[in-house]
């Protein structure tokens, strides 16, 4: 082997290995006002501008606090929302190129398991038709001795009795009907799962079951995982590497482990610190990063650092004017902070944060001299 060839064995590695690839992703829903004539008066930025990387037969978590964008850009990565800019390569494959047959082919090897068990199930259908559905429209159901066999093999799977293929979704536990929709999931045979909060609305004990039950279907049928969250510790007992929201883009991104003990950025340490310690002598004298004010609209994100209005390390330069860019500060480390070295080497220090008022409208709304409907009235 050349040393050229030497060389480039490493990357050609670490590309091949890579099964999802974001770059600059943007979803902006449309605010529209009147009836008679619909004109667009603003934007919620739901997603902002997201570069991320998904390897093959990992985990990658996605945390941050409700209305950051996570479930928003689960769905536009899958293209079950129509991304407003950016692109996503699955693969290899450009799926912003896709339409009609082509992405409905490809849509086979990607899936997603949705938060709420309950209303993602239909009610007038059995397991056995909410299971077999998937697999007929991809052909995957040609002969009915082979899908049986595949349907109680796949309930197993997830624990489930063979004799539920015959009952309805409300018949269930809402853990149970989580393991159907991890099974109908599987039944097409993906290799990339979206679990969109897949814990968050059952009892501890039964997330325990879910979360190590999803980690052994992992192992067997060698899946990758993007799971979304805002509890901490389960992200943390499931990911290999994790991803922090904010306001519509990722501030921080690391391997679990690294971004629980040494977090960079302002919001992933007032996040991490928000996670209670069982223990009275620890939990009393450890760092408690209390954060001032609400989050801001999407409609009306603050110029420069999203993040500079609650931010107790702000600084007069940058914050305000400049958006940090995500970067690599250590190794597989990155961080969307102006400060963020010098934050960790205690340069600067903690200030008292002063709540802003929001404007959560886009802008003033002034009403018209004749107005067109009523909405813009009120």
């Amino acid at each position: 082997m050349t040393e050229t060839a030497e060389r480039a064995t490493p990357e050609a590695t670490e590309e091949a290995d890579v099964l999802v690839s974001v770059d600059d992703l943007k979803v902006h829903f449309p605010i529209k006002r009147g009836i008679v004539l619909d004109r667009v008066v603003g934007h919620v930025y739901a997603v902002d501008g997201v570069d991320l990387t998904v390897r093959r037969g990992e985990t990658y978590g996605l945390v941050g606090e409700s209305g950051c964008g996570k479930t928003t850009l689960g769905r536009a990565m899958l293209r079950l929302v129509e991304p407003t800019g950016g692109r996503t390569v699955f693969d290899g494959t450009d799926l912003s190129q896709l339409d009609g047959e082509e992405l409905r082919r490809m849509r086979r090897r990607m899936q997603m398991v949705f938060q709420d068990p309950l209303s993602s199930l239909d009610p007038r259908q059995s397991v056995e038709s909410i299971l077999v559905e998937g697999m007929r429209a991809h052909g995957l159901a040609k002969d009915r001795k082979q899908t049986g066999k595949r349907l109680r093999e796949l309930l197993d799977a997830v624990g489930l009795p063979a004799n539920s293929l015959y009952k309805y979704p409300h018949e269930f536990s809402g853990g149970q009907r989580q393991r159907i929709g991890i099974a109908r999931a599987l039944t097409v045979q993906p290799d990339l799962i979206v679990a969109d909060e897949p814990v968050s609305a059952l009892d501890v004990s039964v997330q325990a079951q879910v979360i190590n039950l999803l980690e052994d279907l992992q192992g067997e049928f060698g899946l990758t995982y993007i799971v979304i969250a805002h509890d901490l510790a389960v992200v943390r007992h499931i990911s290999d590497r994790i991803g922090v929201m904010y306001l519509g883009s990722v501030v921080e991104e690391s391997d679990s482990d690294e971004l629980y003990e040494a977090p960079l950025h302002p919001y992933t340490r007032a996040l991490l610190s928000a996670i209670p310690v069982p223990d009275p002598v620890v939990e009393g004298s450890r760092e408690q990063i209390l954060l001032a004010g609400d989050l801001p609209s999407p409609a009306n994100p603050p110029t420069g650092c999203r993040f500079h209005t609650r931010c107790p390390w702000r600084q007069e330069k940058l914050c305000d004017t400049e958006r940090p860019q995500l970067r690599e500060i250590r190794p597989g480390h990155r961080v969307a902070c102006h400060w963020a070295e010098d934050i960790e080497a205690g340069k600067i220090t903690r200030h008292e944060v002063t709540p802003e008022l929001i404007d959560t409208s886009g802008g003033p709304r002034e009403v018209p001299d004749s107005p067109v409907s009523v909405t813009d009235v009120v």
